[in-house]
């Protein structure tokens, strides 16, 4: 049995997932002589740890009260009376996380990033440079500026991202399979927001724009403030993520981000329930133009990311009636691959592009793709 320890940053929607998936898969792991040992787990403000991370292992039963915990809203804090863990929080978690990486350098350790912070960059280049593995499916460490990402990217065989891009769909793997036979990729449009794909697909069929976006808030398809939609910076940090896999020197101030509110309708402007009220309906008419003047050239409006060899751009694209991005309809992700033996024809990946499942099943594809990594 293949022993392969695990190191979660981010006790999220994502990450909580993740640990419930490797209990409910521990019979199917045994079977394909596999073993994922958690050795620990972290927050933005505690961390807990195996007395001994290269022999010791969290037992299930404490993985899913770590969910349980979490899930309340309470600290990792609370654990330190279960008499299995160590605890640390404030200025020595990072400490501790860098001293667990040396710890893998002789054995092998899998860092799993699904928090949403920025700030994880510097202890995943840290651990990088000990020879651990990265999975991750936190987009912002590969959105950094180009030193650091190509810090983080200096081993790729050490990392894996699948789910920072389509959630569990294999959009990453197959652009690396087409790149790695020599095949040039000139053009990728896709549209990477199951929220956006919504709202655009709801408005083409003759719904008023601010009720769509309203109804997507009340289905739980949004943020909590739309506007963390709606601005398209997070389909912008997919777009740079695929581009810079084309080996394009981008950052994101580099890169064309069209928002579909203006700036005096911002969240430090505007307050949310005013937005939602008062400022979402003042957009109605803009949307409704453009549809009718795509539906004239035969089109219909998807917001999109595009790249290609002069641009790296999101925002709101024509897309033909009868193409994949023409038929979208819902929430699911849609990407085309153009490339010279896709060029007529594009290869289309297509479905469920977002949601905590998918991502956290994405995220364990990943971890088991590097066990051939560890001794």
């Amino acid at each position: 049995m293949k022993n392969l320890p695990v190191f979660l940053m981010g006790c999220g929607g994502v990450g909580r997932q993740l640990l419930q998936h490797i209990v409910s898969c521990r019979s199917l792991h045994a079977k394909q002589g596999l073993h994922l040992r958690v050795v620990g787990v972290c927050d933005s403000k505690s961390l807990v740890v195996v007395a001994d991370v290269l022999t010791s292992e969290f037992d299930d039963s404490f993985l899913l009260e770590v969910c349980r915990v979490k899930s309340n809203g309470s600290s990792l804090q609370t654990l330190a009376n279960s008499g299995v863990c160590q605890v640390f929080s404030g200025p020595e978690v990072i400490r501790k996380v860098i001293d667990i990486g040396l710890l893998g350098k002789s054995t092998g350790l899998a860092f799993v990033d699904c928090s949403a912070s920025a700030e994880t960059i510097g202890v995943l280049n840290q651990v990088v440079d000990f020879g651990c593995c990265v999975v991750l499916a936190n987009k912002k460490p590969l959105t950094v500026p180009m030193e650091d990402y190509e810090k983080l990217v200096s081993q790729p065989h050490r990392l894996r991202h699948e789910s920072t891009v389509g959630a569990g769909l294999p959009v990453i793997a197959s652009l690396n399979r087409i790149i790695s036979s020599g095949d040039p990729v000139y053009r990728i449009i896709g549209s990477l927001s199951g929220t956006l794909g919504y709202v655009m697909s709801e408005v083409e069929d003759g719904k008023l724009f601010s009720q769509v976006v309203n109804a997507a808030k009340s289905l739980g398809y949004t943020e909590p403030d739309p506007r963390d939609d709606l601005g398209g910076m997070d389909v912008a940090r997919k777009a740079l993520i695929l581009a810079r896999l084309l080996g394009r020197r981008l950052n994101l101030d580099n890169m064309k981000i069209e928002s579909l509110y203006p700036e005096e309708m911002g969240p430090d402007v505007m307050p949310l329930e005013d937005f939602l009220v008062n400022g979402l309906p003042l957009l109605d008419q803009k949307i409704e133009d453009r549809i009718k003047q795509a539906s004239a050239n035969g089109n219909v409006l998807r917001y999109v990311c595009l790249i290609d060899d002069a641009r790296c751009e999101v925002g709101i694209q024509q897309v033909p009636n009868d193409s994949a991005l023409g038929r979208l309809r819902g929430s699911d992700n849609v990407v085309e691959i153009y490339s010279r033996c896709y060029e007529k024809q594009p290869l289309v990946i297509q479905g469920a592009g977002a949601g905590n499942d998918t991502t956290a099943a994405g995220v364990l594809a990943d971890i088991l793709d590097i066990q051939d990594l560890f001794p």
